[in-house]
């Protein structure tokens, strides 16, 4: 029970507020520090999923040259490029203390309510307005409503500016649904979410899995490194097998080595753009697009026989119908832990495939008639990004956040065009997160700072539409806002919008043969 009454707590008044600490957070809180701004973080530490929503053994799935800020290198240190959470929170906390962010962090502040409360003369929520206005008018625009978890209380703030950062995962598990008397409350065992298992130490894991029969539904990234530490606590002849029940089949990738081939040849440089479709492009680029396809569809073969001869997959029937370009276009690709196949080749792995499958009460059974016995079962489905957004977020701009795609109309990846004096910074996906989120905090900094000014929110839409659209075209699994394959493209627009260089290497040979990191895009003042 709070100590004071929320429904009328005190008002701090200040510019600019941020919710969520995160990679997005921090990025953002470092690109407007200048305005002091408020950030408010549910937990008590930075970090977001790194420090919430990882296993001991989670790692980076990019190499850190391509995770890093681009004025913050990573520091000197031994091992695999693919450093774990733990050296990446070491990173992030070092990258804070670097910069300073701290002192603008309220840790334990669980953001409740935002209200607009914007002098509503000449906005017709109904229409689409004709401007953006200053993103700083002067005036408070949004309250937020902040209950700190430390002292129970609730605490009010006026903002000119709101910069939302709370992400695609963590807090909100997404459940799948069962028929009555087919789901969890008929299981005799244990039932939990990934985000769950997070929360247990080593021993609490330990305890949970060791010697039981467990069931981890999922096959994207989450779910392959919890099967893979259920098998390695299962070792030994008493050891049960981890059972992963896989609805759809995504290509997976050991490295980013494909036969000898640097993987970013064929994706994340320059030269790489014109195989593939990007938003605006020319009819000549269309033309050159369609001339080029067989080579982009011959990479995607070249890729694939690689990982076939590499990986198992026939051997355990995980082999995709779908060519690998279209797990790439949506952000579906996932690094294979190193033991992964291993502990599948020593049984201590088992892969089922099921479109529709139920609880018993000793464990699942399937729409083939087979059954599985089962201790425990965990749910490695993703989060509900979105619904954690649509809690806060106040009618009639909660609902602006459905689009018949699923996915959120974001001009530059950063602001809705019918959301005024409010971003959005983490909703965007790509090879590397931390630098897509960075420069969007570059581009956030110049709107703030007035250096360019927004199009009408009807051009914005419509250039959103044309972003969408492109991702659509480029594969069956369009689901997020993912722009791995003209990830370029689209940094040279927010460049463009800084009065920057879009080219960003030193010699032509460099600009097109060379990957973009987030160093190429070091903020200019």
């Amino acid at each position: 029970m709070a100590t004071q009454d929320h429904t009328n707590p005190p008002i701090t008044v200040s510019r600019i507020g941020i919710i969520g600490a995160g990679v997005s957070g921090i990025a953002v809180a470092k690109q407007l520090s200048n305005y002091n701004p408020v950030v408010f973080e549910a937990t008590d530490s930075i970090g977001g999923v790194w420090r919430h929503c990882s296993y001991r053994c989670t790692k980076l799935q990019s190499q850190t040259w391509n995770y890093e800020f681009s004025d913050f290198p990573w520091p000197e240190r031994e091992g695999s490029d693919y450093p774990t959470h733990a050296e990446i929170l070491e990173y992030l906390h070092l990258y804070a203390v670097r910069f300073d962010l701290f002192k603008y962090v309220k840790f334990n502040s669980k953001v409740v309510e935002i209200k607009f409360i914007r002098d509503k003369d000449g906005f017709d929520f109904g229409r689409l307005p004709n401007d953006h206005g200053n993103p700083l008018p002067g005036r408070p625009v949004w309250e937020v409503s902040v209950q700190t978890n430390e002292l129970n209380t609730f605490q009010r703030y006026h903002f000119e500016f709101l910069v939302v950062c709370t992400g695609k995962y963590g807090d909100i598990p997404l459940m799948p649904t069962f028929p009555k008397n087919k789901g969890p409350e008929v299981f005799n065992g244990k039932v939990l979410h990934s985000l769950d298992y997070c929360k247990l130490d080593k021993e609490a894991t330990s305890d949970l899995v060791k010697g039981k029969k467990v069931v981890v539904v999922g096959y994207k990234k989450s779910a392959i490194d919890l099967a893979l530490e259920c098998a390695q606590a299962n070792q030994g002849p008493d050891g049960q097998p981890c059972t992963m029940i896989i609805r759809s089949l995504h290509w997976t990738l050991p490295h980013y080595q494909m036969w000898g081939v640097p993987f970013f040849l064929f994706y994340a440089t320059r030269s790489a753009q014109f195989l593939h479709q990007t938003p605006n492009q020319s009819v000549l680029k269309s033309l050159l697009c369609l001339l080029l396809s067989p080579m982009r569809r011959g990479i995607s073969k070249f890729i694939e026989s690689y990982l076939l001869w590499k990986q198992p997959m026939e051997k355990y029937g995980l082999k995709p119908d779908h060519p690998f370009e279209e797990d790439f276009a949506s952000c579906q690709i996932a690094i294979t832990p190193e033991s992964f196949f291993n502990e599948a080749d020593k049984g201590k792995i088992i892969f089922k495939r099921a479109s529709k499958w139920w609880f018993t009460n000793d464990g699942v059974e399937f729409d083939d008639n087979t059954k599985i016995d089962a201790d425990v079962v965990i749910f490695a489905t993703g989060y509900d990004g979105k619904k954690k957004l649509k809690s806060i977020l106040p009618e009639p701009f909660c609902s602006l956040l459905e689009y018949p795609s699923g996915t959120m109309p974001l001009y530059r990846g950063t602001v809705h065009p019918l959301i005024p004096n409010m971003a959005f910074v983490g909703y965007v996906e790509s090879v590397s997160n931390l630098y897509t989120s960075e420069i969007r905090s570059m581009w956030l900094s110049g709107l703030i700072d007035n250096k360019f000014k927004l199009p009408t929110a009807d051009k914005m839409l419509s250039q959103t539409i044309k972003d969408m659209e492109t991702m659509k075209k480029s594969t069956r699994f369009y689901k997020r806002n993912c722009i791995t394959t003209f990830g370029i493209n689209h940094n040279d627009e927010i460049c463009e919008d800084l009065g920057w260089h879009t080219w960003r290497k030193k010699n032509l040979i460099k600009e097109a043969f060379t990957p973009y990191t987030a160093g190429d895009y070091k903020k200019e003042d």
